[in-house]
């Protein structure tokens, strides 16, 4: 548990690295780095709640105030969905059923956004124009979410309405296009992080966002489609209400005026042809009554808004010849297959939703053996979610079913298969294609922890050819006139301060060494467990088999890894030349081990004596015993100092023994 000094030195640290990414767009630790830090805060304030004051990093983001999370706002109109037919029949069907209680009935077809639904409420001001109050996502469709900060960094989101009404209120479609998503997939890869599946998810996830400026950055748009109150004007015909607000400058749906069935099937495939030419997703085309007084005499239930439809358009198909399947490494190793194929009646790309379509990911060996994917074969092809290319059957099967290859096509090294997943890998850490994010973990919070030298400037260096391994990172201090002519770091001050930090990391204790090292099934847990068992790196390295599977927790399987891992050359050499630059490597002489705390649970709370909560936990972890974050039935004692909080008194509720620091000291005696 962090003092108070403590915590407010940690608090300036997250300032920092908040105005480093969102000031000035040059982050110096990775992302995940942020979030252990931001983490330990919340836990600091958790335990310590008086002392949180406006200014902390936890109470805003990008050094503005943040959306306050899950704040509900009850609907003033529900916000209901629309009933989905299936098939031109229906459509039909149901505009037989208005004309015969309406025969004169107008409707207003229009494209149905594949997004996510917001209304905004308008208000009238002194200057004759309607002003947003606020914005809310559809949710139940009773009550939703209060997004209004994310709804003022909207472009399409008029925050001004130069109409003289007393109130109006909107609804929308929030969507994100294929250029913005393209884009935000793109750097996630590149960061080695996860993608998003398709735009509306990530659309949907992004208008939560608690910071603004992150949905800003991401590029949401929006287009209206209804007015949910307002004056008559514009609560008459729903056409004429597009219109007006049309020519007031809200982005509003492309709609048209249809009379009759077949001039609404006409429009339908005139929209359905539209899919491969806009620069966004729509999944369908809404039918709805122009009268909006006709509408609530059809109602759809309590699920449905009265007095619409929409068609659902079915996915388009076409059959091709696999031609080719490409195999790549990607930054965590894991290997990725697409296939390359042309129409097997035209001989050119696909056509699919109006584009064209050459290649498909093949997922892992397991997809590809069971759609039996092989060069020759030919398959059906279709677009998910009209924009991602998926094969949905195999027509007819090729001469020889695809296979991986057994070595990594980039580096050359022995593939692995995961343990219980569809997954193989390539598993030598140096391996060029995951290089950046190899060098990221060894110097993450939990390995050698050097601050500073996060993912973004271990990119920059290995694309600069300043690292190619774990080593390099040692040998930066004899370039840093260079560094600092290139401003890589950036200038003298910054590279100074990383250099340094380098430097500090040397004396680390052999347990951060050994989990950076990424030994396949050797994490920090298994680390300390080896660490304990050896004196060194060194001595770890020489072990046998038979003497790995001595320890708990080691299976044949990670003996195996960790065998295999200091056979390898590469590695000796590796090894060799951190110890060349002074990595220590060995446990500290007289280090206090026992066993002496085996199978009790810890749980550290408040301020003690002597001890921060890292030295306590790598104390009661080295003496054969856990710690664990929250109290529970499970735990054996909570060791608290001063100012502890809801943990002791969630420890007494239980009937869990409290100790203090002394009472700790005493078991291990």
């Amino acid at each position: 548990m962090m003092n108070y000094f403590e915590y407010c030195e940690l608090k300036e640290t997250i300032n920092f690295h908040m105005d480093a990414y969102y000031n000035n767009d040059a982050p110096v630790i990775s992302d995940y780095e942020y979030d252990l830090l931001m983490q330990q805060l919340k836990d600091c304030e958790r335990e310590n709640p008086d002392w949180i004051t406006p200014d902390s990093p936890s109470q805003k983001i990008g050094g503005v105030a943040k959306r306050t999370a899950g704040v509900k706002v009850t609907h003033d109109v529900p916000m209901l969905s629309i009933e989905d037919v299936f098939s031109k029949d229906d459509v039909s069907s149901w505009i037989d059923k208005v004309h015969a209680l309406h025969p004169g009935c107008k409707f207003s077809v229009e494209t149905k956004i594949d997004g996510l639904s917001m209304s905004l409420r308008y208000a009238g001001r002194e200057d004759g124009k309607l002003h947003l109050v606020l914005a809310e996502t559809r949710g139940d469709g009773l009550e939703g979410e209060d997004v209004t900060a994310n709804a003022f960094v909207i472009p399409d989101v008029k925050q001004v309405i130069d109409l003289p009404y007393e109130s109006l209120e909107l609804r929308g479609e929030v969507y994100m296009s294929h250029e913005d998503f393209d884009r935000y997939n793109l750097l996630q890869e590149q960061k080695g992080k996860k993608t998003a599946a398709n735009p509306r998810n990530l659309a949907a996830g992004t208008l939560r966002q608690l910071d603004p400026s992150i949905t800003k950055e991401r590029g949401l748009r929006m287009f209206v489609f209804n007015v949910q109150s307002g004056p008559a004007e514009v609560m008459t015909s729903h056409v004429q209400a597009m219109n007006i607000l049309s020519d007031a400058g809200v982005p509003v749906v492309f709609h048209k005026i249809c009379e009759n069935t077949d001039e609404i099937l006409t429009t339908i495939d005139e929209i359905g042809n539209m899919r491969g030419t806009i620069p966004f997703d729509i999944d369908g085309a809404v039918v709805k009554l122009d009268a909006i007084e006709y509408r609530n005499d059809f109602p759809a239930g309590s699920k449905y808004s009265s007095g619409h439809i929409a068609y659902k358009y079915p996915p388009e198909e076409r059959p091709v010849v696999m031609d080719e399947i490409l195999v790549d490494v990607g930054r965590t190793g894991k290997l990725t297959f697409t296939g390359g194929f042309h129409d097997k009646e035209t001989g050119l790309p696909a056509r699919l939703c109006g584009t064209s379509v050459s290649r498909a990911t093949l997922h892992n060996q397991d997809y590809i053996t069971d759609m039996k994917v092989g060069i020759g074969g030919t398959y059906l092809v279709y677009k998910s979610g009209e924009i991602i290319p998926r094969l949905k059957s195999c027509l007819s099967e090729p001469h020889e079913i695809f296979k991986a290859p057994s070595e990594c096509p980039v580096c050359g090294a022995k593939l692995v298969r995961e343990e219980d997943t569809a997954d193989i890998c390539c598993v030598n850490t140096a391996c060029p294609a995951q290089l950046s994010r190899t060098i990221s973990y060894f110097t993450s919070l939990d390995c050698m922890n050097i601050m500073g030298l996060g993912e973004t400037l271990v990119d920059d260096l290995v694309k600069k050819g300043f690292l190619s391994g774990y080593a390099d990172i040692y040998s930066l201090r004899e370039k840093r006139d260079e560094l600092v002519d290139l401003g890589i770091i950036g200038k003298e001050k910054n590279t100074d301060k990383i250099l340094d930090n380098i430097e500090k990391s040397k004396s680390n204790d052999p347990v951060r060494l050994l989990t950076g090292l990424g030994i396949r099934n050797v994490g920090k847990r298994t680390a300390k467990a080896l660490m304990k068992h050896f004196s060194s790196i060194d001595e770890l390295a020489s072990a046998d088999s038979s003497e790995l599977v001595g320890i708990d927790d080691i299976g044949e399987i990670t003996a195996d890894y960790i065998k295999e891992f200091f056979s390898l050359p590469q590695n000796k050499e590796m090894l060799a030349r951190l110890n060349a630059f002074g990595v220590n490597m060995k446990n500290p002489d007289g280090l206090s081990v026992s066993e002496k705390l085996t199978g009790l649970t810890f749980v550290i709370t408040g301020t003690l004596p002597t001890l921060g909560r890292n030295e306590a936990t790598e104390l009661i972890e080295s003496n054969g015993g856990k710690c664990t974050g929250s109290v529970s039935k499970k735990t054996s004692y909570v060791v608290a100092g001063e100012a502890s909080g809801s943990k002791r008194t969630k420890a007494e509720e239980l009937g869990i023994p409290v100790i203090d620091e002394q009472k700790l000291f005493d078991m291990l005696k």
